[in-house]
């Protein structure tokens, strides 16, 4: 099972490089169009809705209902020789495409009250006939072309909740990289037939949401998985997951729904600041989708696996795999993110409409969103443990806690530090989401972080510290930064980071850390009580 864990998680953690790395492209070529302007605002709320609902009806909350169910189907299939797992497939889907279909199609007629919602602030000075009123007017008018991508990605997501289940990886793990494509294409070639650059790069969106979904048919087929779809919302499977999905929906997308309060709050506060949040949280995003995600996407299926098979032990020891990877690269990533931040935002995006300023503005925020990686992290390990073993009223439970945390963080610090009180208060509900999911799978006996494993966490933060020191002795002040060209800046930070990610596995070699510790033990059940 290690090898097996470990070769996914490099296939789904390779394909996640590719896809970060293009959605860096994306996010230069978006910060030279527009900037942090107005505009970028707008474009960014228009696309934060429909990848908000994705989160639930997709590989959000879906994902992590529909997963365990399948293996649990996959796994009686096995036993029993029946083919009631396609059966299941062709019911999912038929009832999810009628459910997006109807929710897409209600986005886009209701765009103004969506954006009234969630971007109150815009629509009070339109209604007043503000100096802002067409941030409103334009969002409404985004939002039109960019909530199909709802209905697109959702089914994608489901193909690759099949796909992972059966072992299948990459192919899931690349369809990111199709919609940073059609982005950048959209906004170099689109651009001069448009309005404005907000509309090519909306019409990127959609796009991208199309390819990614036509992307996934021909995996599906050559798995012997692609099936007519059916309605089925009475039947047994779907039913099952409609039960499991509606707390989940609270559970695994808090994250989410903090940010969209983030959005509501933040269109009250001066132009940028919309942007200036959506700039840092891509830079937490790459790190975190690499490891955190990457590791996620591997584990679920698994646990899943190990739970129906009744194999406590390595199911407690999957999680204790997860918790130790995740570490191992999220801690350097946020220590050397946090002294090299500035730098990395001057080199990647500040050219066209991106100042100075935005630069210091962009990573004030990021500094704030960095303190939480590791507990971004861990969530994305724990959770599963809970809906693995198709248990979400607590993770339920835990997520509304976290949620209220966030937004009694976000009035208590929004009014004094603004846009990044409003970062700061994300990390800290998620922060408190870590600490209660651990708590909760300790309290069953599910898993327990042994001596042997604090012991090692605190290993790779003295070493990601020692790193981020030699690093930021090596590194010039911003005002030196700022007189390099380009090419110096390239290869400064280049370099910095290689010389840092020596230091850090030096470190950890004479620390004592093997590869070996990184081996899934088939423990005992008794080792988690």
């Amino acid at each position: 099972m290690s090898k097996k864990l470990i070769k996914s998680g490099i296939i789904v953690s390779a394909m996640t490089m590719i896809s970060r790395v293009l959605g860096l492209v994306r996010d230069v070529v978006i910060a030279n169009v527009m900037g942090t302007g107005a505009g970028a605002d707008v474009f960014f709320f228009a696309n934060k809705i429909p990848n908000f609902l994705r989160r639930l009806f997709a590989e959000g909350a879906f994902a992590q209902a529909f997963v365990p169910v399948l293996s649990e189907y996959q796994a009686l299939d096995e036993k029993n020789g029946t083919d009631e797992t396609r059966k299941l497939i062709a019911q999912v889907s038929g009832t999810l495409g009628v459910v997006i279909t109807l929710v897409t199609a209600i986005g886009m007629i209701a765009s103004p009250i969506i954006v009234a919602l969630f971007g109150f602030g815009w629509f009070l000075d339109w209604y007043h006939g503000g100096a802002q009123a067409e941030k409103f007017e334009l969002a409404s008018s985004l939002l039109k072309i960019t909530f199909p991508y709802l209905w697109f990605i959702s089914l994608t997501a489901l193909a690759g909740a099949i796909l992972n289940t059966l072992g299948k990886f990459a192919a899931a793990a690349f369809t990111p990289v199709l919609l940073n494509v059609c982005i950048i294409g959209c906004a170099i070639f689109l651009i001069e037939y448009v309005a404005s650059p907000e509309y090519a790069l909306a019409w990127g969106v959609f796009l991208g949401g199309l390819v990614q979904f036509l992307f996934q048919i021909p995996f599906l087929y050559r798995a012997g998985v692609l099936v007519k779809p059916t309605w089925g919302w009475q039947e047994k499977g779907v039913a099952k997951i409609r039960k499991l999905i509606v707390p989940a929906l609270f559970g695994v997308s808090v994250t989410q729904i903090n940010l969209l309060l983030d959005t509501l709050i933040a269109s009250f506060l001066i132009t940028g600041s919309i942007s200036w949040l959506y700039y840092a949280d891509r830079l937490l995003e790459f790190p975190l989708g690499l490891f955190g995600i990457g590791i996620a996407t591997v584990i679920l299926p698994s646990l899943a696996g190990l739970h129906a098979r009744e194999n406590k032990g390595e199911f407690s020891a999957t999680i204790d795999w997860g918790i130790r990877v995740v570490s191992l690269m999220g801690m350097p990533a946020l220590a050397g993110l946090m002294v090299l931040s500035q730098p990395i935002i001057m080199l990647l995006f500040m050219r066209g409409e991106f100042s100075q300023i935005d630069v210091l503005q962009v990573s004030y925020a990021l500094y704030a969103y960095l303190s939480g990686l590791v507990s971004f992290m861990f969530i994305k390990v724990l959770a599963p443990g809970y809906y693995s073993r198709q248990d979400t009223k607590t993770p339920v439970k835990i997520g509304i806690k976290a949620m209220v945390a966030n937004m009694l963080f976000n009035l208590m610090l929004a009014p004094y530090l603004g846009y990044v009180g409003l970062a700061l208060a994300t990390t800290l509900s998620a922060t408190l989401n870590a600490y209660w999911l651990y708590q909760g799978l300790k309290a069953d006996s599910v898993f327990l972080l042994t001596s042997k494993t604090k012991l090692f966490l605190v290993k790779l933060a003295l070493s990601a510290m020692v790193m981020a020191g030699f690093v930021y002795y090596l590194s010039p002040s911003f005002d030196d930064w700022l007189t390099f060209s380009f090419l110096e800046q390239t290869w400064r930070v280049s370099a910095y980071i290689a010389a840092g990610g020596v230091m850090y596995f030096i470190t950890l070699f004479l620390m004592g850390i093997r590869f070996s510790d990184f081996k899934v033990a088939k423990k005992s059940i008794n080792s988690v009580r």
